[in-house]
């Protein structure tokens, strides 16, 4: 039994982060079912548990960068007549459209190119760059960069196309210095790359440019892994991932060049060779940093020895040439340069958060102060990302945090797996194309598709999003005929993505309306004036103390779980006691008071969910959605919540409910005859 010694500890003040979609594109269902919903219930169970005005909840457009540039690059091309301000502005709109269709309850959705966010964003850019200088943490490297020859530009991110050069990647796409996967690399290393402008093979010219001394905090991070790997909250595919880069820097060599690398061994930096093993085809070669590995690099390179290089923390490029970015600082008379656009992603939500605080209105908030959010010892910040992304929010984040010294708490990542689509992975820029998030409402609700993929488990493996009005697959062929016999259209397929609604359409509509309409039969249209029974009160308090076990640890999948087996076993309840009652008021007054507690705890529960219906029950039993959704009164029924009124059972007036009323409704297309 749960007990309520034991219940989780949340902070005084919450920020809740979406990762920021690019602005290239629309949103398809992966970025809203495998991001935005998981932290969208997050922040609705947040302003439930700890109030409204201790939460904010932020994302935006990520505005800046190469695919910016190279989607408005092929769309002038196409006959588009648009700046590059109006390209990302359309796109923009279009995402918060998608967001809001779906109910996402986002405080702001920015752009970090777009007022009111811009200048905010600017501005924030050049004081963090600038304290990471003063520090001692940025460094002017000479790198090599991809130049264009017949384009007559270098060449900047997914510019440029080849295969990634980290040793057991299977990327199936990898770009100028990281691959779709989240591998960083240096230019120079990446396989077979192919310009995007003009399908030549790229040059390698020197450039300029400021990196962080990311290397310098493997021992913070290693602590942090320490410390995460305790916190029930971060899952274990954080700290696995970030551990595969906090390691000495490796050369992989295949056992066929053991002559040529013999041959320059002796001009190599110190390393220790590892000889390969039980059939492996290549032996390593551990240096002590990565200036080491990058100095041998070079020497394997002229004494004809082909490698690959296995992960480890590098530099973090900070800057890049590339005109559409956020202006960068001069520093030690550089100038010219613009950021790039990982690195200035990661402080984007500090920037949203201060617009936020900005354009409230007093008292909105409990603190106007962005610091008492961010950097305060009572308050924590929610990153839902996607598990590709592991590296910048995971790695390259919490070592810039230690690095500025401005006392930022180390945020909580939630990294989801991929969704899948169809058992595939599906990407914009792939193979296989995700369905838009939008054309998924011309055949599902929105909170039914929200109750589906909360209840897929992202947070343990991938899992395969399979909507039947998008699977083409969908047959049956007769033994005896070989033809087709059962389509995606025949109502006896069944469809997947419906799986979690017919909880809510039916037993969780049956147990709302039986309330609603047996109070107007029997109690005058007021609230039953009787105690639940204490198995009833009971019940409730079980599974609201074990679905806030489940939502602090970001487990949604479990707490639906946990709310739609007691609104399962309450509606049983209600049937039978309100059938055994036939004839007897009181004792049908009774069933409905141990329904109504039942009722009020499943509308609590599911609110994060799927909030629009639980919202229309609220309304309906007659309270606020503050008292109603309030945790301080989680474990309190719809009595006690009357008598905090003031007023009787029989003073609190329910709302009458029309006949026939749905408060969870099929998408028109699922009913019959339409």
């Amino acid at each position: 039994m749960p007990s309520t010694e034991n219940r989780p500890q949340f902070p005084r003040r919450a920020v809740i982060t979406g990762g920021m979609p690019y602005g290239n594109k629309n949103l398809h269902f992966g970025h809203i079912g495998g991001v935005f919903v998981p932290a969208d219930f997050f922040a609705r169970f947040l302003r439930d548990r700890i109030g409204p005005e201790n939460v904010i909840f932020v994302s935006g457009t990520d505005c800046y960068g190469s695919p910016i540039a190279e989607g408005y690059r092929k769309r002038v091309e196409a006959g588009y007549e648009g700046t590059i301000e109006d390209y990302v502005r359309a796109n923009h709109d279009a995402q918060k459209a998608a967001l809001d269709a779906y109910g996402i309850s986002l405080d702001l959705f920015a752009g970090s190119g777009l007022p009111p966010a811009k200048d905010v964003h600017a501005r924030l850019s050049t004081e963090l760059i600038g304290r990471l200088h003063e520090r001692g943490y940025l460094h002017r490297r000479t790198t090599r960069q991809f130049y264009d020859v017949e384009a007559g530009t270098f060449l900047n991110g997914r510019q440029v196309v080849g295969r990634c050069p980290v040793r057991g990647c299977k990327s199936e796409k990898a770009y100028a210095d990281e691959c779709d996967l989240g591998h960083q690399f240096d230019p120079e290393e990446l396989i077979a790359p192919v310009s995007q402008l003009t399908g030549t093979t790229p040059e390698l010219r020197p450039v300029d440019n400021w990196y962080f001394d990311l290397p310098a905090f493997r021992d913070e991070l290693e602590r942090l892994m320490d410390e995460w790997d305790a916190d029930p909250q971060v899952r274990a595919v954080v700290t696995k991932t970030v551990r595969e880069s906090l390691v000495d820097p490796v050369i992989y060599v295949q056992t066929k060049f053991r002559e040529a690398y013999d041959a320059v061994a002796d001009r190599l930096p110190a390393h220790t060779l590892t000889e390969a093993e039980g059939g492996q085809q290549s032996f390593s070669l551990t240096f002590a940093g990565w200036e080491e590995r990058d100095a041998a690099r070079e020497v394997l390179e002229a004494g004809g020895v082909r490698f690959r290089t296995g992960k480890c923390l590098l530099p973090l490029r900070i800057t890049g040439n590339i005109e559409w970015g956020v202006p960068a600082p001069e520093l030690d008379g550089a100038g010219g340069l613009t950021v790039w656009v990982w690195p200035e992603s990661l402080w984007a939500p500090i920037s949203f958060t201060q617009t936020v605080l900005a354009g409230a209105e007093e008292g909105r908030y409990s603190s106007a102060d962005w610091h008492d959010w961010w950097c305060s010892e009572d308050a924590r910040v929610y990153q839902f990302i996607g598990q590709d992304n592991i590296y910048f929010y995971c790695v390259a984040q919490p070592a810039m945090w230690e690095a500025l010294g401005w006392g930022l708490t180390q945020d909580v990542p939630v990294a989801n797996y991929h969704i899948l689509f169809m058992n595939k992975k599906a990407s914009s820029s792939g193979k296989i194309a995700p369905p838009m998030a939008a054309e998924l409402l011309d055949h599902y609700t929105p909170e039914q598709l929200r109750a589906h993929w909360l209840s897929l488990g992202l947070d343990q493996k991938a899992v395969s999003f399979n909507p039947k009005a998008f699977d083409t697959s969908v047959s049956h062929k007769d033994k005896a005929t070989g033809e087709d016999v059962l389509t995606r259209d025949d109502p006896r397929v069944v469809d997947p993505a419906l799986k979690e609604s017919a909880f809510l359409t039916n037993i969780f509509n049956r147990l709302a309306r039986s309330c609603f309409y047996g109070a107007a039969n029997v109690c005058e249209g007021h609230l039953p004036a009787v105690a639940p029974s204490e198995q009833a009160v009971e019940a409730a308090r079980e599974a609201t103390l074990a679905f806030e076990r489940r939502a602090y640890e970001f487990d949604a999948h479990g707490a639906l779980g946990v709310a739609e087996e007691f609104a399962r076993a309450a509606n049983k309840r209600w049937d039978e006691a309100s059938k055994a009652a036939r004839g007897d008021d009181a004792a049908y007054e009774a069933a409905l008071a141990d329904a109504f507690v039942a009722l009020r705890t499943t509308a609590l529960l599911m609110h994060p969910a799927v909030p629009a219906g639980c919202e229309r029950i609220c309304e309906h039993m007659g309270f606020s959605p503050r008292e109603f959704f309030d945790w301080e009164h989680a474990l309190e029924g719809p009595l006690e919540l009357a008598a905090a009124r003031g007023e009787t059972p029989e003073a609190h007036a329910i709302v009458p409910l029309p006949p026939r009323f749905d408060f969870f409704e099929k998408h028109p297309s699922q009913v019959k005859g339409r």
